[in-house]
């Protein structure tokens, strides 16, 4: 029931996306951790990079074809809307506090952005040691260096920067007085009934199936061509 009698339990995660949130969050825990034991452990640590990889690609075709709120339309917004938040200036249909809010949408693109390059420089890495990215032999021995260079270091911390800001945007929009956790795991928020809610059907999540088995596909291709 919602607390506020002119607001309504409304759909705006569907469950592929809620799925594809929680999957990629503790996969990139799980590649930290793994990157960091080496070793043996580095042979999970590509098997998980593969897979972000295939989740990578599931959200960008999502963000096409998905529920309303997980498109891209509904939250890469324009200059002009992004400066009109910044001033408080929110129009009826600007729908702000739906899916996610003009900074809010910056965090995801950084996110999915940022994991991706760490995915693309992971493919063609060379640790010089025992472990070589699938493509690596696709490209020149310098450029195998330097992004290997790059996955290490400087790429590393920089994600790892990314998700405590992240977690701490999730905190101080609590404090605030709004959770963003619940609807991530529920799917649904309190809000008008005039707001229209994602499809969320079992339809949509047979596409979605069928999506990520592509993509899941594509990841196994990627990894054979390691020879």
């Amino acid at each position: 029931m919602s607390e506020n009698p002119s607001t309504t339990p409304v759909r705006v995660w569907d469950l592929p996306t809620r799925l594809f949130h929680w999957l990629l969050a503790l996969s990139v825990v799980a590649l930290v951790i793994t990157g960091h034991v080496g070793g043996n452990a580095l042979n999970w640590h590509m098997r998980i990079g593969l897979w972000v990889g295939a989740l990578l690609l599931f959200r960008v075709v999502w963000g096409f074809v998905g529920g309303r709120w997980s498109r891209f339309a509904s939250f890469v917004r324009t200059p002009g809307t992004v400066l009109r938040y910044l001033k408080g200036d929110h129009r009826h249909d600007d729908h702000f506090e739906v899916g996610h809010n003009p900074l809010g949408s910056f965090s995801v693109l950084a996110l999915i952005g940022l994991l991706a390059v760490q995915v693309a420089t992971g493919l063609v890495a060379d640790d010089e040691i025992a472990t070589t990215g699938p493509l690596n032999r696709f490209v020149a021995t310098a450029t195998g260096l330097l992004a290997t260079g790059w996955h290490k270091d400087f790429g590393q911390w920089l994600l790892i920067a990314l998700v405590v800001l992240h977690l701490g945007a999730i905190g101080y929009y609590r404090k605030r007085g709004t959770n963003l956790v619940p609807p991530m795991i529920t799917g649904d928020k309190a809000l008008p009934a005039t707001v229209p809610a994602s499809a969320d059907t079992p339809a949509t999540r047979v596409k979605a199936l069928l999506v990520m088995a592509v993509c899941v596909a594509a990841a196994v291709w990627v990894a054979r061509q390691g020879g």
